[in-house]
C-alpha cells in the first residue's frame, strides 16, 4: 500500500503536528505499507487560490502543469490521509484550496448522462483525521454532520472513493481532552490498518 499524507496545519509546534508524527510512525511499522510521502501543504508553500482568465480555464484545471507533482501523488497513492483543523465547522482553506485545484474534472471525475459523474479516484480510500476546540460530538449535533457530509459525500463519494474513515477529536484545547490517549490511538490505528 502506497501513503500519502496531507497535513494542513501552519505551526509544527502544534498537536495536529503530533498526530501527524503519530501517524507517520504507525504507519512506518505497519508490514502491509510499502511506502509514505508526507505534503505538508504550508511547509510546501501550496497556493490555494483559484486563478480563471483567459490563459488559466477551469476546464483546463486538470492538466494545469503547476499542479502535476500533485496530480502523481494522487494517483500514486492507495490510501490519502488527511490531517486537519476543523475551523468553523469544516477544513481550513488552505486544504479546501488544495481540493478545488486538484480534484478537477478530467481527473478526479468525468461528467456523464445522469446526475452523478463518474468517479475517477475508484479504489482508493482516504482517513480523515480532524482536530477541535469543541466538544467531540459539536459537529454532529450543532451541525447536523456538516463536516462529514461535506468531505464524505459532496467530495470523496463524487470522485469514486467509497471508502472513507473519520477521527474527529474535540476539546484539544482542554486540559482534560486526553490528548495522550488519543495520539495513541491514532499511532495505533495505523500500526494495525488492514492486517
Amino acid at each position: 500500500m502506497n501513503l500519502l499524507i496531507v497535513f494542513t496545519y501552519p505551526n509544527h509546534n502544534s498537536l495536529s503536528y503530533d498526530f501527524l508524527q503519530k501517524v507517520v510512525k504507525g504507519s512506518g511499522e505497519n508490514p502491509i505499507i510499502k511506502e509514505i510521502q508526507v505534503l505538508d501543504l504550508y511547509e510546501e508553500g501550496f497556493n490555494p487560490l483559484l486563478v480563471f482568465n483567459e490563459e488559466k480555464r477551469r476546464r483546463d484545471m486538470h492538466k494545469d502543469p503547476d499542479l502535476e507533482k500533485y496530480r502523481k501523488q494522487l494517483m500514486w497513492a492507495d490510501k490519502i490521509v488527511f490531517i486537519y483543523p476543523i475551523w468553523w465547522g469544516r477544513p481550513p482553506a488552505m486544504l479546501l484550496g488544495y481540493i478545488d485545484q486538484l480534484f478537477a474534472s478530467n481527473f478526479a471525475y468525468k461528467d456523464k448522462k445522469g446526475l452523478f459523474p463518474d468517479g475517477l479516484l475508484k479504489g482508493k480510500s482516504v482517513v480523515c483525521v480532524s482536530t477541535m476546540k469543541g466538544p467531540t460530538h459539536y459537529p454532529l449535533i450543532w451541525l447536523h454532520n456538516a463536516h462529514k457530509i461535506l468531505m464524505k459525500r459532496a467530495l470523496f463519494n463524487f470522485v469514486g472513493i467509497k471508502k472513507v474513515k473519520f477521527f474527529e477529536f474535540g476539546n484539544m484545547e482542554s486540559p482534560k481532552g486526553n490528548q495522550l490517549k488519543k495520539l495513541e490511538k491514532i499511532y495505533r490505528y495505523f500500526k494495525t490498518m488492514g492486517q
